[in-house]
């Protein structure tokens, strides 16, 4: 054990303080008394916390208690170090960790120079060349016929043939999917879905008046036979579906279950709302429904899976003309057009190949993240796929689901609990794991190393040294 370590596991069994916060105090006496010199590095955690006979997570927040008091700094590459110009002035009480949010389920962000200066350049020319003045003016519901045109050979990639007449340039999945319900169902009506599936649907469905009726899911996606009992004993006016990547659990249909889905849905005339935000990244893409039932599915998808939330673009192909007049009609109501800007800027990086190279780097960046998942969860139970950049975790006993998103988020990691995402049924005692978003490969493993911590601990324990 070092000198550091020694002192300050003699300063944590004296104090009557919560021992991170015992931690935190004798890191700030030791900088004070000059025991601890400027850019000095700390010990790892796990060594730390075996010198102290404490779990990782009560070390992990101890050093994230230092740095939140300007004590300390974190950095990749670098571990922990002492500030260069420690703040003067009593010592801060103590306050909550700052949160690794990975609660959103945003790609990750690569850092290739490469990409990041095709963007700047796609990003540049946009603003240089536009007309001010158009980008201002109101626009074309749908999109201009070019921009309906990059939409069409971006989604040609999945949906052979598909024409520029089929396709609706919309502000956002989310608004699609608000338009498509809207145009399906009314108050009161069914859509099925799978029973747990994506959020978003739910306050959609809350909102226009809808009943979500959740059929059972595996692996394989959902319960044909159980949609086709449905469809007998009362027809929904559509399915909607996430069959590549299931948000959360990351299940993927097989072809089978797709060819059966699709044959139902045709057997009784109902449509189909497939959900494809994921479909970019496997390698070896599903067939999608749209292509076994074409004349039923509206097919949705955009950028924010593989490029950025903020990048609010998507696109719907209908069935046929006439449906995208219907559907068109339906958006223009609540969410009148997409960004000129952004509209212009995504038919730009479809055109000169920049989505391409990015949904490339997302797909390396998460399968990095995923290996990192492996590694170090190696007793958890949780399902994902080497190309998602999210994972499915169920929660052992005797933790619950509630009172492990908790104690997560009073250590610093922020997961979203599965009553978020159940339908039908009583949630499973589960959480989705998010890899992405602006979180660094460093912060990724530092999450995941306090999750694999307190999957070891039992709840009872955890929280005596709170």
């Amino acid at each position: 054990m070092s000198n550091h370590s020694a002192r300050w596991a003699a300063a944590i069994r004296n104090s009557q303080k919560p021992a991170y916060v015992a931690i935190a105090d004798a890191i700030a006496e030791d900088i004070q008394s000059g025991k601890l010199a400027a850019n000095q590095r700390l010990p790892p955690l796990r060594t730390l916390a075996q010198a102290l006979k404490l779990n990782f997570t009560t070390v992990a927040r101890g050093y994230a208690e230092a740095q939140q008091r300007g004590l300390v700094d974190a950095r990749a590459g670098r571990g922990t170090t002492v500030r260069e110009f420690v703040r003067a002035g009593p010592v801060r009480r103590a306050g909550a960790a700052s949160l690794i949010d990975m609660t959103m389920n945003m790609p990750p962000e690569p850092q290739d120079r490469q990409l990041l200066q095709r963007m700047r350049e796609g990003l540049a020319a946009v603003a240089g060349e536009a007309d001010i003045y158009e980008l201002l003016r109101y626009q074309e519901f749908g999109g201009a016929l070019e921009d309906r045109e990059a939409g069409a050979r971006w989604l040609s990639r999945h949906l052979p043939g598909v024409t520029a007449a089929r396709v609706l340039v919309c502000p956002g999945v989310q608004s699609a999917l608000l338009g498509l319900f809207s145009a399906l169902a009314r108050s009161g009506d069914i859509i099925a879905c799978e029973a747990v599936t994506y959020p978003g649907i739910k306050g959609l469905a809350a909102q226009l008046g809808i009943r979500l009726y959740g059929l059972p899911a595996d692996d394989e996606g959902l319960d044909p036979e159980a949609f086709a009992a449905l469809c007998a004993a009362e027809p929904p006016k559509a399915l909607y579906c996430n069959p590549t990547f299931l948000n959360p659990t990351t299940a993927v249909m097989s072809q089978a279950r797709r060819e059966a889905v699709a044959e139902i849905a045709r057997r009784y005339s109902v449509p189909i709302v497939e959900d494809d935000a994921y479909g970019c990244l496997p390698v070896k893409r599903p067939t999608a429904l749209a292509n076994l039932a074409p004349e039923l599915t509206f097919y949705v998808t955009g950028f924010a899976k593989i490029l950025g939330a903020g990048l609010r673009i998507a696109y719907i192909a209908a069935p046929n003309a006439r449906f995208t007049a219907r559907i068109s009609a339906a958006l223009r109501t609540s969410v009148v057009m997409a960004v000129p800007f952004m509209t212009q800027l995504a038919t730009r990086w479809i055109e000169d190949g920049t989505v391409k190279v990015a949904t490339l780097a997302i797909r390396e960046e998460s399968r990095a993240r995923q290996k990192l998942a492996a590694q170090i969860l190696l007793k958890a139970d949780y399902v994902s796929k080497p190309e998602a950049f999210h994972l499915w975790l169920s929660v052992p006993e005797p933790w619950t689901r509630i009172e492990f998103t908790s104690h997560l988020r009073a250590h610093g990691v922020g997961v979203v609990v599965s009553d978020t995402f159940t339908v039908t049924g009583t949630p499973p005692e589960a959480v989705r794991v998010c890899l992405g978003g602006n979180t660094n490969r460093d912060e990724c493993r530092h999450s995941l190393e306090l999750i694999e911590d307190a999957l070891e601990h039992l709840p009872a324990a955890a929280s005596r040294v709170m």
